[in-house]
């Protein structure tokens, strides 16, 4: 490991004065179920380490009048056991029960997860099935930005150097939409993601009116399935076979991977199987009494 300049600031202000005066040269430490491992590892690791473990504000988890916060250093485990986000999005407890063992779960956080941003995510499906939106904080300002652009490509986001990740929201108007996640992985635990799938879905009068398919661990990021969701929004609900043509579509608008884990084409049927899965559960979840 090389060596490296630690510093834990108290509170949100000085820790951004840290990143600026070092950046590019810095890295955030959240949970550190990642970066533990890449600064043991790396052959070039960073010349500073900025511990965001004290920094008040960048925790916490409540309903707003713009909806669900959930802070950057909110652990899974935290999001398993709360009962706002049991109550007005569970699809994201069944995520988040799903990430490594329970010392992961218990370290880990929710900002790390996506900051980190490698194609098999967990949590991201789910955010991205409820339109969730990321705030971040730099030496410009605050901006917030809808989930699907903060991921650019493979361990790389929309973080400028010199910003922080602070809290996810999720609309108040999808807090209770209906919806569900399913990972396939080559064990029950413990299990890296082959294919991921998080479905929401609205139903009014019989029909499907609104429809979120996001696919996780079969392209470069977290994706949308934008056609099959066009497809399922407006069918009648019990449409079944409509449903299996619409997750056929959905592996279309994926690009899987042949790697030792799985080939490509095992990939593609788990995407057709797990889409067809996600939108069924929800649709069940939506019309039940």
């Amino acid at each position: 490991m090389r060596s490296f300049e630690f510093v834990a600031p108290g509170s949100l202000d000085e820790a951004l004065d840290a990143v600026a005066r070092h950046a590019p040269h810095v890295r955030l430490l959240a949970g550190g179920t990642d970066l533990l491992v890449e600064l043991k590892h790396a052959a070039n690791g960073p010349q500073f380490v900025v511990d965001l473990g004290r920094v008040r504000g960048l925790r916490g988890i409540e309903v707003t009048s713009a909806g669900l916060r959930i802070g950057a250093l909110v652990t899974h485990s935290e999001i398993v056991r709360s009962l706002l986000i049991a109550e007005h999005a569970p699809a994201m407890v069944a995520a988040a029960a799903t990430i490594g063992a329970v010392q992961t779960r218990n370290m880990g956080t929710i900002g790390g997860n996506l900051v980190t941003c490698v194609p098999s995510l967990d949590s991201g499906p789910v955010l991205v099935a409820l339109d969730a939106l990321v705030t971040v904080v730099g030496a410009a300002g605050k901006r917030q930005m809808p989930i699907t652009e903060f991921f650019v490509g493979p361990r790389k986001t929309a973080l400028a150097p010199d910003e922080i990740l602070v809290d996810v929201l999720i609309p108040a108007v999808m807090l209770g939409r209906s919806a569900s996640f399913r990972k396939f992985g080559l064990r029950k635990g413990q299990a890296l993601a082959l294919v991921s799938a998080a479905a929401s879905v609205a139903v009014e009068g019989g029909l499907i009116v609104e429809t979120r398919i996001a696919l996780g661990a079969v392209s470069p990021t977290v994706v949308r399935a934008l056609r099959a969701e066009a497809m399922v929004t407006g069918m009648k609900v019990g449409d079944t076979a409509g449903l299996r043509e619409a997750a056929q579509v959905a592996v279309t608008e994926a690009r899987p991977i042949d790697d030792f884990r799985a080939s490509a084409a095992y990939r593609r049927e788990l995407i057709a199987v797990g889409t067809f899965r996600v939108l069924e559960e929800a649709l069940a979840k939506a019309t039940a009494v």
